[in-house]
């Protein structure tokens, strides 16, 4: 299925009267970076044990900021396989009293409601991901949405934006604390690994990359 005819059956058209910004600037995708901490690396079959999302604006001037993160540490689903490698790397304890885990239902019930808030605000007609390796999260995320059977997804379900591949562009690095201390982003190590943290981090990064675009003439709003 080619993304115009995705955007034609699924999305329908934007809101009629002047283009919010943000819409003018990614085809009308709203841009939300999203980090996932799984118990393995088969979104089929593996846990998801959390996940962020956090969304971008735009100032007046037309530059990106991060603006607000949801967060959620979830349960694993029945039967959900969890390597004990994935724990050890993540430093997730399932037992942990202070926890608080939800279900995946809830989870991205909760968040989606909030980005479709989002969505709206900036004349959007759908989000588009963004991650460190987006693939992997966005496999977490359809693989979840399948999972709970969640209708009303705002996610485009196949294409996103990819921060290693645009620090790679942009700063010849690919892991995101190289990457991030390349941009002048600082990153603690000792934090990394928390969903909240390393989307958090990749969104001041995507934002730090489109900027720097803007900045060198690379993309010029038609109103401008």
């Amino acid at each position: 299925m080619s993304e115009d005819l995705y955007d034609d059956e699924l999305d329908g058209s934007l809101p009629s009267g002047p283009r919010h910004p943000m819409a003018a600037r990614f085809r009308g995708y709203l841009p939300v970076v999203v980090d996932v901490e799984t118990g393995g690396f088969n979104a089929a079959t593996d846990a998801l044990l959390e996940i962020a999302a956090t969304t971008v604006a735009m100032d007046e001037q037309g530059f990106l900021y991060p603006d607000h993160t949801h967060f959620f540490r979830i349960e694993p689903f029945e039967g959900a396989n969890i390597e004990q490698a994935a724990l050890e790397f993540t430093g997730i304890k399932l037992d942990h009293p202070l926890r608080m885990a939800v279900s995946e239902e809830h989870a991205l019930t909760e968040i989606f409601r909030g980005l479709r808030k989002s969505i709206k605000a900036n004349g959007c007609k759908r989000a588009i991901l963004v991650g460190h390796n987006s693939s992997f999260d966005l496999g977490f995320l359809n693989a979840a949405v399948n999972r709970t059977g969640l209708k009303r997804n705002p996610f485009h379900p196949f294409s996103s934006f990819d921060t290693a591949t645009l620090a790679g562009l942009a700063y010849g690095q690919t892991v995101l604390a190289k990457a991030c201390q390349a941009a002048g982003i600082e990153f603690d190590g000792r934090e990394a690994h928390s969903a909240r943290y390393d989307t958090e981090k990749t969104a001041e990064l995507f934002c730090g990359i489109v900027n720097r675009w803007r900045e060198m003439g690379g993309w010029i709003d038609d109103e401008d």
